[in-house]
Order: C-alpha cells, then sequence, then structure tokens
C-alpha cells in the first residue's frame, strides 16, 4: 500500500479509518519535516537564553508559576508523563489508540508544538509496525485535551507501560525490540507535546463518523425495502416536495429512497394509502436531518484534525511563544453528541416501521407478526421487543455528557469538556444502530418471502439476497437471536451496502 502522507491540512474522515483500522502506512511530508525542525531549533534558543515558558521550564495547571531549574526540565518531562497517564479500566480498541496517535501527529506536522523530529519519527514507527499503545478507555475528560490516555501512549516510546503487537499484549520495552524500534528519552517540551490534545476523541470520533455514515445508508436499504412490503405511497419521495424546502439532507435521502425502489413489483399492489404514516412519510426529513448533522460534525473534526492543537505554541517566523485553550474538546463532543442524537431518532423511526410490519391492522396485508403460523407461532414478535430495548438504550445514552464539566486541578481547570464520555457512549449508540437496523432487515426479508411471487426493485432484491445467505426465512419459530447477530455483522461489515451499490452505483 502506499503510504499516505501527513502535512497537516489533507487528512480525511476516510484516510483515518485506512490507517487505524487497514494499517495503511504513513510518512512525513517535506514541508512537515521542515516547520518541526524549524519549530524545535526556536526552542532550543529560548532553552538556551532561560526563557520562561509554560510546560517547558515550568509546572503545568495550577503549578504553571513553578519554575524549574534546567537540570529539572529535561526529567519533568518524564515526571509529567508519569503522574497523567492515571486512567483506568478497559483498554481503548487497537484501532482508537491507532486514530489517536494520527490525530496527534498531525498537529505536529505545522510546526507550532517544539517537539524533536526524532519523537514523531518514533511514533510513526509505532504505527508503521503495528505497535499500538495500551491506552484505557476512563480518565480523560478532554481538556487539557486526553492527557490521561495520551500519556500512556507517550510512555510506551520510553519502553514503559504497555502495547499490542503481532496479536499480544507487551510490555512496552519488549513490544519496540520485537518491532526494532528504539526506546528515546524525552527532552524539554516533548513529553506535553506528545499528549496536549483531544486527541483520543478526535480519532474515536473520526471512525465513528466513517461508521454512523454507513449506518445511515444502510437505513435507508432497510426504509426502502419497508416501504416496498407495506405498499407505501411513494409520493411523498418526490423530487420537487424536497426541493422546495430545501434542506440537502432530505433531497439527498429521498433520491436515495427513489434510486432504491426504482423497478420495484411490490409497489403496483391496489389499496395504497393517499398518506402513509409519518415513520414512512416523513423518512426522507428525519434522516436527512441527521445527513446534515453529519456534515456538521465532520466540519467540527476534519477541521480538528488538520490544525495545530496544542498549548504552548511556538511561532517560528515572529520568535513567538504564545498559551491558549486550544486543546479544549468541546468542538468534537458537540459535534458526536449531534451525531449519537441523530442516530438514536433514526432508530425509533425504525422501530416504528417494525410495528407496521407486526401488526395486522397496519401492514398492508401481511400476516400477523410475519408468521403464517399465527397462534402456534410467534414469529417476529419479540425481535420487535429488542429493538425496543436497544432504542430506550440509546435514548438514555443521547443524554449529553458534553454539559456535564466538573472542575480540576484546583480550580485552574475550572471548565473541562467531558468529550471523552460523549467518545464512549457515541460508540455504544453506533453499535446498537447496527443491530436495529439489522433486526428491520430480517423483518423486511421475511415480507419479502410472504409477499412472493412479487418481486421487489433490483437493488433491494440485492439486499435480500445477501440477508438470505446468513439468515434462513422463518417457516417456523426458531431462537432468533443468532440472526440479528449475523445480519448486524454483515451490515456493519458493509455486505449489505456493498451489494445494493454495486447494482445501482454509489448512495449518496
Amino acid at each position: 500500500m502506499n503510504p499516505i502522507r501527513l502535512d497537516g491540512r489533507s487528512l480525511t474522515i476516510e484516510s483515518v479509518a485506512e490507517i487505524a483500522r487497514h494499517r495503511r502506512p504513513i510518512e512525513l511530508d517535506d514541508s512537515a519535516i521542515a516547520r518541526i525542525r524549524k519549530c524545535r531549533a526556536l526552542l532550543e534558543r529560548k532553552i538556551a537564553a532561560r526563557e520562561v515558558m509554560y510546560g517547558v521550564n515550568t509546572g503545568i495547571g495550577e503549578l504553571a508559576n513553578v519554575v524549574l531549574t534546567p537540570e529539572q526540565a529535561r526529567d519533568f518531562q518524564k515526571y509529567l508523563l508519569y503522574s497523567h497517564a492515571a486512567g483506568c479500566g478497559e483498554p481503548c480498541a487497537e484501532e482508537d489508540a491507532r486514530a489517536a496517535l494520527v490525530s496527534r501527529l498531525n498537529t505536529h506536522c505545522w510546526g507550532h508544538s517544539g517537539i524533536r523530529l526524532e519523537v514523531v519519527e518514533a511514533q510513526i514507527a509505532q504505527l508503521n509496525r503495528g505497535v499500538t499503545p495500551v491506552m484505557c478507555q476512563k480518565g480523560s475528560v478532554g481538556a487539557c485535551g486526553d492527557l490521561s490516555p495520551m500519556s500512556q501512549a507517550a510512555i510506551t516510546l520510553m519502553g514503559e507501560g504497555e502495547v499490542f503487537f503481532g496479536g499480544e499484549r507487551l510490555a512496552a520495552a519488549e513490544g519496540m525490540k520485537r518491532a526494532g524500534i528504539p526506546t528515546i528519552v524525552f527532552h524539554e517540551r516533548d513529553g506535553l507535546a506528545a499528549i496536549n490534545g483531544s486527541d483520543l476523541i478526535t480519532g474515536m470520533g473520526c471512525l465513528q463518523l466513517y461508521d454512523a455514515g454507513r449506518a445511515l445508508r444502510t437505513q435507508e436499504i432497510a426504509l426502502a425495502m419497508t416501504l416496498e412490503a407495506l405498499n407505501a405511497n411513494l409520493m411523498a419521495f418526490d423530487r420537487r416536495i424536497h426541493e422546495v424546502r430545501g434542506y440537502p439532507g432530505a433531497q439527498e435521502s429521498a433520491e436515495n429512497i427513489r434510486r432504491l425502489t426504482s423497478g420495484s413489483g411490490m409497489l403496483n399492489r391496489p389499496g395504497k394509502k393517499l398518506q402513509d404514516a409519518y415513520s414512512l412519510r416523513s423518512s426522507p426529513q428525519v434522516i436527512g436531518a441527521a445527513r446534515d448533522a453529519f456534515r456538521w460534525a465532520r466540519q467540527m473534526l476534519e477541521i480538528e484534525l488538520n490544525h495545530a492543537v496544542d498549548n504552548p505554541y511556538f511561532f517560528p517566523d515572529e520568535e513567538l511563544t504564545l498559551t491558549g485553550a486550544n486543546f479544549q474538546g468541546t468542538p468534537m463532543a458537540f459535534g458526536l453528541e449531534l451525531l449519537g442524537m441523530a442516530l438514536t431518532t433514526i432508530g425509533v423511526l425504525s422501530e416504528r416501521r417494525m410495528n407496521r410490519l407486526m401488526n395486522p391492522h397496519l401492514s398492508m396485508g401481511l400476516p400477523a407478526f410475519l408468521t403464517k403460523g399465527a397462534g402456534m407461532y410467534s414469529g417476529m414478535m419479540v425481535s420487535q421487543y429488542t429493538a425496543g430495548a436497544l432504542v430506550c438504550e440509546n435514548r438514555l445514552l443521547s443524554t449529553p455528557a458534553a454539559t456535564g464539566s466538573i472542575p480540576a486541578a484546583a480550580d485552574q481547570e475550572d471548565f473541562v469538556s467531558m468529550g471523552m464520555t460523549t467518545a464512549i457512549k457515541t460508540r455504544q449508540i453506533i453499535e446498537n444502530s447496527w443491530q436495529i437496523v439489522a433486526i428491520e432487515l430480517m423483518m423486511a426479508a421475511q415480507a419479502f418471502d410472504l409477499l412472493a411471487p412479487l418481486q421487489p426493485a433490483p437493488a433491494t432484491r440485492a439486499a435480500y439476497r445477501v440477508i438470505r445467505r446468513s439468515v434462513a426465512r422463518l417457516d417456523a419459530d426458531r431462537a432468533l437471536h443468532p440472526d440479528i447477530d449475523a445480519l448486524a455483522k454483515i451490515a456493519k461489515d458493509g455486505e449489505i451496502l456493498e451489494a445494493v451499490e454495486k447494482e445501482i452505483g454509489k448512495l449518496n
């Protein structure tokens, strides 16, 4: 694989996923190397001149007024990382940790952090050789950045802490040795520069937004199948209706549904309603709002990903040092809160469509609970319960963490973003969303079988074929939990979306 070049300005959500998940190698752009060296040279001059600089030769937080001796200043970086590596609980997924390192490295490419090139190159080697720091999920408050997990990552460069390598969890010294990466000694500023941004939130957020977009398109496939099964009136998806209101997301969603249902033989049945229920008719407006929300979340994440996130900043052209608060995680936290809220709402809509498939008073002629033996058999009745439980959990998880600041550091850091908590719960919302869409897909495929010999649209027929490769039709009751889990996995892996887009081209 050709490496992705880091220049500080051109990473995308998709490129982060390539690096974090598919182990795409990375390298520094020559311009980034020049900026890193130029900035470090400025810092060395200031250190030699005994200029007092926050986090270089002073303590941090409430201890910023404590000035360190030159001898203390170099050792301070090591002790800073030790004290901040104070997280707890289960480790982050390797892909999340890798995404966090990518985010941090891209910050350094701006040449404002003062970090030595050797430190940057050591972390690039970790990523390229598959050495992933063990970083605890719990411990970050999202300002000053993700200090605790990023410190756990940084100490592995010294051969301390733990790493994942070759499928094992190892002492960092052993993992670095096996990978052929020399350990380093941190000099002035190196340690703080390696940790002082909300990079784990950013990395996790990039992967979550990537997954959320795929989940959204998979939801549209499930919606299209349900619309066919319920003989919906597609007037509500007419291009002109959505153009006159103007929301881009709604226009995109309606277009997707038109393409997904084009050529359906199921939508020509008699008995069509003039206006369907909101869970069908207003789907483009709701899913479209999520699409527009995702656009804003992408903007927040890609701005963060492609700019310098640190404190303090060094400006070589002006021989200047400035301190501020650009480590604050609130922009990403707001984006991820909105993402979770949007997916939760779409899950509510999905569950209401399931209700219409289950209920013989609403299902446009389908048998009760999608079984021909209702009474003896309960069909898919209780699968809707499962969807309801998942929706309820997502509603609770949608309660914002980003409003939950708890002051720290003797009130010097008296407002924090709690963005890491947002990232953790948003990830769970996405996982639950895959289960919800799996249940609707399972029900819609069963409805297709019950409506035979009527033929679905080519796009939804492609989805149906993928579903039936893993899940058999329900002729008599059986335990459905393996079917739900199997469908959630193939949906998450992109098999259904890929099959549909192979049939009709890329969805919006």
